[in-house]
C-alpha cells in the first residue's frame, strides 16, 4: 500500500503484503460517499438486493484487523481473533503500519452505512464479518504460519467465504498453506484472493492467487477496462471487478478514496455472499460456477479472467449445476508437485554409493552398415523413427533404380553381341 506523498512498506516478512493502494484525498463527507459507489448499480448489486442482501452468509476478512466500532460497520463484525500476537483477541484492533486496510476492506464488503443514506454501504450489507488480524511484518509468529492459522480458524468458526486482500509476491507458497487451504476447501469454504497491483510492483499474480481452487480477482477502472496500476495479470484470474476510485471507511470512521485489487476482492467476496445467501446449501464449486458463468466477457482471460462480474445475473440466473470441487484441484496439485519435490531431493552424502548402471540391450544395427545410423542411435539422439524410415525408403529407391539401369545396360550389351 502507498499513501499520497510518501511511500510505505508493503512487504510482510519480505514476501507477504497487502494488495492495495491507498490514496488519501481530502476527507469526504459521509453524505457524499454513497454517490461515489458507482459499482453498486453499475455491476448489478442494487438489483440483486431485491432478492438478498447477504443475510446468513459469513465472510472471514484475513487482514490488518477490522474496527467494528465505526458507525458504518455497526453490527457487521460478529466474531474474530488475532493470529499475530500483537492485536486484540477479537481481531478488531488494527495492527501494522497500514492498519486501516482491513477496516476498509470490510466496509466495501458488508458496510451498513448510517443515518439516511449516508456512509459506506457494502455489496452484501447484511452479511456477517469475522475479523482475523494478521501482523504484516509484526508479531512473533512467522507470517506464513499466521496465514495458515488464520485460514483454519476461519473455517472452524463458521466462515462460508474467506477474503484475502493480500499477496505473497511469489508464485510458490509454503507447504503449510497446502494443508490449511485444502482444509478450507474440503469444508466447502470459498477462498477469494487479490491478484495484486502492478503499481505496487506485483507484475504477475502471486500466492495465494496462484493456488488451484482459489477465486482470483483482477481489477478494472471505472469504465470496465483493465487497470494498469491497480491490477496484475496472469493465467489464474477468475473474474474482474472495480479496483479504482473506490471509497471505504477506516478505523475511527474516516473516509478514504483508494485503489487496488484489495478493494476489488471484497466486492467479489460480497457477491459470493449474496450467492450463498440466495441459494442455501449451494456447494463452493457451484457458487463459483455461478460467479464465472454469469460474468460478462471483456477480453483476454489473463487480464479479465471469465469477465466482469454481474451481481444480478449471478444471484438470479438459471445456471446448470456442476460437480467441480475446488478441493480436488488443490489436492491433485499437491499430489503431483509435493511428491515430485520429495522424490527429487538429493540423498545425504554419507549414504551415496556408486552403483553400476544396468547394461542396456544392444541397439538394432542398421541394415545398411555405416550409411545410416542404427535405429537405436536415432532413438537415443531424439530423432523420430520416421526420419530413419524416410532415409531407408529413399535409399531403397536409389538402389532399385540402379539395379534396373544395370540390367538394361547388360541386356543391351548382350543384344549387341
Amino acid at each position: 500500500m502507498r499513501r499520497r506523498g510518501r511511500a510505505a512498506a508493503v512487504a510482510i516478512a519480505a514476501v507477504l503484503g497487502i494488495a492495495g493502494t491507498l490514496l488519501v484525498a481530502s476527507p469526504a463527507s459521509a453524505d457524499s460517499i454513497r454517490d461515489r459507489e458507482y459499482w453498486l448499480s453499475g455491476y448489478g448489486f442494487t438489483t440483486a438486493w431485491n432478492g438478498t442482501r447477504g443475510a446468513g452468509a459469513t465472510v472471514a476478512v484475513i487482514d490488518t484487523g477490522v474496527d467494528g466500532s465505526v458507525p458504518d460497520l455497526a453490527g457487521a463484525v460478529t466474531g474474530g481473533t488475532d493470529v499475530s500476537g500483537v492485536g486484540s483477541p477479537n481481531g478488531q484492533k488494527p495492527v501494522g503500519e497500514d492498519s486501516a486496510h482491513g477496516t476498509m476492506v470490510a466496509s466495501l464488503l458488508a458496510g451498513r452505512g448510517h443515518g439516511s443514506g449516508a456512509g459506506v454501504i457494502g455489496v452484501a450489507p447484511a452479511a456477517n464479518i469475522l475479523a482475523v488480524s494478521v501482523g504484516f511484518g509484526v508479531g512473533a509468529v512467522d507470517s506464513d504460519d499466521q496465514i495458515a492459522q488464520a485460514v483454519r480458524w476461519s473455517v472452524d468458526h463458521g466462515a462460508d467465504i474467506i477474503n484475502m486482500s493480500l499477496t505473497r509476491n511469489t508464485l510458490d507458497w509454503p507447504p503449510s498453506w497446502d494443508a490449511a487451504f485444502l482444509y478450507a476447501m474440503q469444508h466447502d469454504v470459498i477462498v477469494v484472493a487479490a491478484a495484486g497491483n502492478r503499481g505496487s510492483g506485483t507484475t504477475e499474480v502471486g500466492a495465494p492467487a496462484t493456488m488451484p481452487g482459489v477465486v482470483v480477482v483482477a481489477g478494472v477502472d471505472r469504465n470496465g477496462r483493465a487497470s494498469f496500476d491497480a491490477s496484475s495479470q496472469g493465467i489464474t484470474l477468475t473474474v474482474a471487478a472495480p479496483s479504482e476510485n473506490l471509497v471505504g471507511v477506516g478505523p475511527g470512521g474516516g473516509y478514504f478514496e483508494w485503489a487496488g485489487t484489495s478493494g476489488a476482492t471484497p466486492i467479489v467476496s460480497g457477491l459470493l455472499a449474496l450467492i450463498v445467501a440466495a441459494h442455501p446449501g449451494i456447494s463452493a464449486g457451484n457458487a463459483i460456477n455461478r460467479l464465472t458463468a454469469t460474468a460478462k466477457p471483456a477480453g483476454d482471460a489473463i487480464v479479465y479472467g471469465s469477465g466482469l462480474i454481474d451481481a444480478a445475473a449471478a444471484v438470479t440466473a438459471d445456471v446448470p449445476t456442476v460437480k467441480t470441487n475446488p478441493a480436488d484441484e488443490l489436492k491433485e496439485w499437491i499430489r503431483l508437485n509435493r511428491r515430485a519435490e520429495a522424490t527429487t531431493a538429493p540423498a545425504p552424502s554419507s549414504t551415496v554409493k556408486a552403483i553400476a548402471p544396468p547394461v542396456a540391450g544392444a541397439a538394432p544395427t542398421s541394415p545398411f552398415g555405416t550409411v545410416l545410423p542404427s535405429v537405436g542411435a536415432l532413438r537415443d539422439a531424439g530423432l523420430p523413427l520416421v526420419i530413419y524410415l524416410a532415409f531407408a525408403a529413399l535409399l531403397a529407391l536409389v538402389i532399385r533404380g540402379g539395379l534396373r539401369a544395370w540390367r538394361g545396360y547388360t541386356s543391351g550389351r548382350s543384344r549387341g553381341k
